[in-house]
C-alpha cells in the first residue's frame, strides 16, 4: 500500500508537534502511545514481506486514535495521513478486533482480593460506605443501525444505541464491561445477559462485619437494577423513605458520581462514542470495548483529560440524550438486610445527609 503524501505524519515523527496538539490528536501522551504500540505490536506490525513499503506499526496505531478521537470519516482520516480510505478502516478493524481477542483481558480485568479491599478501603475514605468495590450503571452509545430488526435499538430518548454497563473502581478505570444488547434493553435485563451477572459467585468476598452483620464486597447501583446481596441500590420514594433511608441515598449517590465521572471522561477523549459512526453495527461493540480499554491505558498512565474536550463531549451529548433509569423493584432479602444494616450504620456514624434539591 503505497503512502501518497506524509507531510502532516513526518511533522508528527519529527515531532514538530507540540504535546498540547499531540494529545489533541491523539488523546494520550506519547508516553502512552510507545506503550500502547507495544501491546498492539502482534496485531498491527508490517508484513516482514510487501511490494511496497509498508506503513510502519506507529503510524497504524495513530490512524486509528485519530479514528476513535475525532469521529471523522474514513475519508478524512485518510486524506490526513495520505493513505487510502480502504487502509484506514483495514487498521481500525484490525486494531479493534486485536484489541478485543488479545488485549482486553490484560487491561480491563476484576480486582483480585487484595486489590478489591484497596478499592473497598479508598471508597469508605472517600464516602464512609464500607464494602464498595465498584459502582455500575450503564451509558448509550450511539449505533447505525440494521435495516431489519432497527426498532430492537431505539432507546426510549427515540435514537438507536448500543448499551455499554460498566462497573469502575473509584479511580475511574473500568473492571468489567459488556457492550452487547441494543438500546431497547432495560438495564437489568443488560445486567442479566452479562458475564458480570453469570459469575457474580466469584467476584472478590472480602468479608467484614458491620454492626454484628457479615457483609461481602459489593456494587452500587442505581434504581434501574435489581437489589441483591452483591448489588446495592438506594431506597425508592414510595410511598415514604426515612430520614435515614434518605440520607442512605444521598452518600451512595455521591459514591456513584465516579462512573459517571468515568463515562464522561470516556467520551471526552474518544468522540466516536458520541455519533452515530461509519461502523458496521456488527463491529461496533468492538469499538466500544476497545475505547475502554484505551481509557484504562490513559487512566494507568495518568493522562489528564482537557477541560475542552469535556466541553466539546457535552455539547455533542446534548444532541442525543441520555435515556433516564427505569426502576427494577427485583429486591431479594439478602440486598434488602444488607442496606438495612448499611444505613444504621452511617445514620449512627455520620451526620444525616439530604439531598441539595
Amino acid at each position: 500500500m503505497r503512502v501518497r503524501s506524509k507531510d502532516w505524519w513526518e511533522r508528527v515523527v519529527l515531532k514538530e508537534f507540540s504535546d498540547e496538539e499531540w494529545k489533541e490528536n491523539f488523546r494520550m501522551s506519547r508516553r502512552t502511545f510507545d506503550k500502547l504500540c507495544g501491546l498492539m505490536s502482534c496485531v498491527l506490525k508490517p508484513e516482514d514481506v510487501t511490494v511496497r513499503a509498508p506503513v510502519p506499526l506507529q503510524m497504524r496505531v495513530a490512524i486509528v486514535l485519530y479514528k476513535l478521537a475525532s469521529c471523522s470519516e474514513y475519508r478524512v482520516v485518510a486524506n490526513q495521513f495520505g493513505v487510502s480510505k480502504s487502509t484506514v478502516k483495514k487498521f481500525v478493524y484490525i486494531f479493534c478486533k486485536g484489541m478485543v481477542s488479545s488485549v482486553l483481558q490484560k487491561i480491563i480485568v476484576v480486582p483480585t482480593a487484595e486489590e478489591a479491599s484497596a478499592i473497598a478501603r479508598r471508597f469508605e475514605q472517600k464516602f464512609h460506605i464500607p464494602q464498595i468495590i465498584g459502582c455500575i450503571d450503564g451509558t448509550h452509545i450511539p449505533v447505525l443501525p440494521p435495516s431489519e430488526g432497527y426498532k430492537d435499538f431505539v432507546n426510549r430518548k427515540g435514537w438507536p444505541s448500543y448499551v455499554l454497563q460498566a462497573v469502575v473502581d473509584d479511580t475511574y478505570r473500568f473492571w468489567n464491561i459488556s457492550c452487547k444488547l441494543p438500546g431497547s434493553a432495560h438495564d437489568a435485563n443488560v445486567l442479566r445477559h452479562s458475564a458480570l451477572f453469570s459469575h457474580a459467585d466469584q467476584l472478590p468476598k472480602g468479608l467484614r462485619e458491620i454492626n454484628g452483620v457479615a457483609i461481602n464486597h459489593f456494587l452500587l447501583g442505581d434504581p434501574a437494577y435489581p437489589l441483591m446481596e452483591w448489588l446495592i441500590k438506594g431506597y425508592t420514594h414510595s410511598p415514604r423513605i426515612t430520614p435515614e433511608q434518605e440520607s442512605f441515598n444521598v452518600y451512595l449517590s455521591s459514591a456513584r458520581t465516579t462512573v459517571e465521572i468515568a463515562f464522561g471522561r470516556l467520551k471526552s477523549r474518544w468522540r466516536v462514542l458520541l455519533k452515530r459512526s461509519d461502523f458496521h453495527f456488527t463491529f461496533t461493540p468492538h469499538v466500544i470495548a476497545t475505547c475502554c480499554a484505551l481509557h484504562n491505558l490513559c487512566e494507568d498512565e495518568k493522562d489528564s483529560v482537557n477541560p475542552t474536550w469535556t466541553d466539546e463531549a457535552a455539547a455533542l451529548a446534548a444532541d442525543l440524550p441520555q435515556p433516564g433509569a427505569r426502576a427494577h423493584n427485583t429486591d431479594t432479602a439478602g440486598g434488602q438486610n444488607i442496606r438495612e444494616v448499611l444505613t444504621d450504620y452511617l445514620s449512627t456514624n455520620f451526620p444525616l445527609r439530604r439531598p441539595l434539591f
